[in-house]
């Protein structure tokens, strides 16, 4: 708007910039922690049923958000999978967790990487060092403030299928880390086969499938195998018929394979709320030249994005997805009347 409406458009930057980054994701985990401690208090005394409906499933993602602005200390290039090349942005880790289904999303921190580590300023940390910390910090301010969670169950995309990071879920946390596996890994199956991440997915190769109860058309088949790096592993071979095979893997846990796949599930339908977050933080119009500010922009955005999904579901009763509203802000913002933003309605 102060673009468009003849206000000064560097007043935006200078508010954001006001406080400094530290600030702003200070914020952000305090509003994380606290609606997670009032969510964990009001079930806690439930019964283990209830209980078991509002598992909390914390999901790693990473996402490179194309920022055009060259002097942006955090532009950089920076390699993206799903563009199979090296693009302009810049890169963040966020940390959310999933309540119950997955359709209600905690924003819990936010990290962003510096492009030059050894250039000026201090030395930043990898992706897969940023999401240790993050969830250790979380998991550590979650106990401090007196709540007793169960063990953590982490899900993230291959990208994070580290075993120095999977290990410390597992040791540290007594935790579960599931991840998607790779084309390249190479694991040694009970019976002494050796086969790569890609003949596991291969169709033509027979498994031992078994039909999943809570999905119809989901089949899977449950492998005991060891992988040089990670050492014992659970291994799950996942088909759809309106899919291609896809293969995850854990530390070997006596957890049900039918719990894996629902934490699977959550993940995939937390990714689509973060993509669909994507549109309504606004990061590639965000027009400010400082760190501080960048922060600022996004951890605002975060934090309304928040409230926004969670008064819809409760207003609603969870019957308006994420899709249809943004559908509704986008197509019917031409319609709002408000004389003090001076806005007039078009329509």
């Amino acid at each position: 708007m102060t673009r468009t409406r003849g206000w000064d458009k560097h007043l935006p930057s200078r508010i954001l910039g006001a406080l400094p980054k530290r600030s702003w994701l200070k914020r952000l985990r305090t509003l994380g922690q606290d609606v997670l401690d009032a969510l964990w208090r009001h079930i806690e005394t439930r019964s283990d049923a209830t209980r078991s409906r509002w598992h909390g499933t914390w999901v790693l993602d990473d996402s490179v958000v194309r920022q055009y602005s060259r002097t942006l200390e955090l532009g950089g290039t920076w390699g993206r999978g799903q563009h199979k090349r090296v693009v302009d942005g810049i890169e963040g880790v966020l940390l959310l967790l999933g309540i119950g289904d997955g359709k209600l999303v905690v924003p819990v921190d936010l990290a962003g990487r510096r492009p030059h580590p050894n250039g000026p300023g201090r030395r930043c940390r990898t992706k897969l060092g940023g999401a240790q910390v993050m969830l250790a910090q979380s998991l550590a301010a979650l106990r401090r403030r007196g709540l007793n969670l169960p063990a953590p169950l982490v899900v993230a995309d291959s990208w994070c299928s580290d075993s120095q990071l999977m290990a410390h879920v597992a040791h540290t946390h007594q935790g579960t880390f599931l991840v998607q596996g790779k084309a390249t890994y190479t694991f040694y199956l009970a019976d002494g086969r050796k086969v790569k991440g890609a003949d596991l997915v291969h169709p033509e190769n027979a498994w031992p499938f078994r039909q999943s109860l809570n999905a119809p058309d989901c089949r899977y088949a449950r492998l005991r195998a060891k992988s040089p790096p990670y050492g014992a592993v659970t291994v799950l071979i996942v088909d759809k018929p309106s899919a291609d095979r896809f293969s995850l893997f854990c530390f070997a846990t006596p957890l049900q394979a039918t719990r894996l796949l629902r934490l699977w599930t959550r993940r995939h339908w937390i990714a689509q709320v973060f993509r669909t977050l994507q549109h309504l933080l606004a990061t590639d119009a965000c027009q400010v030249h400082s760190a501080d500010a960048y922060y600022g922009h996004l951890v605002l955005r975060l934090m309304a994005c928040f409230v926004l999904y969670y008064t819809t579901r409760v207003i609603y009763q969870g019957q308006v997805t994420m899709d249809e509203l943004v559908f509704t802000l986008k197509h019917h913002w031409s319609s709002v009347d408000c004389q003090e933003l001076e806005l007039y309605g078009l329509s």
